[in-house]
């Protein structure tokens, strides 16, 4: 009595093992996709998020820029310069 398997044991066994392989690799597949899915909405936020603090940085830097001009035609007017 020796405990070597057959080879349709060896077959079978085989094509179990490929079979879950392949359910393994679908499973990560779909982790991968749902990852990515998720990375790209985070880069999209922070690009929203970087578009919006430069654009407050452009208006906070006209706005000084249009107090500064108003600054110095106040000064101008009232003869300090």
């Amino acid at each position: 009595m020796t405990n070597e398997k057959t080879t349709r044991e060896l077959v079978y066994e085989t094509n179990r093992d490929v079979k879950w392989i392949c359910k393994t690799l679908q499973r990560m597949e779909a982790q991968d996709e749902e990852f990515e899915s998720r990375l790209r909405a985070l880069e999209g936020w922070r690009a929203e998020k970087v578009g919006e603090e430069k654009r407050v940085s452009t208006i906070s830097a006209g706005a000084g820029g249009v107090v500064g001009g108003v600054v110095a035609v106040i000064v101008r007017v009232l003869g300090g310069g």
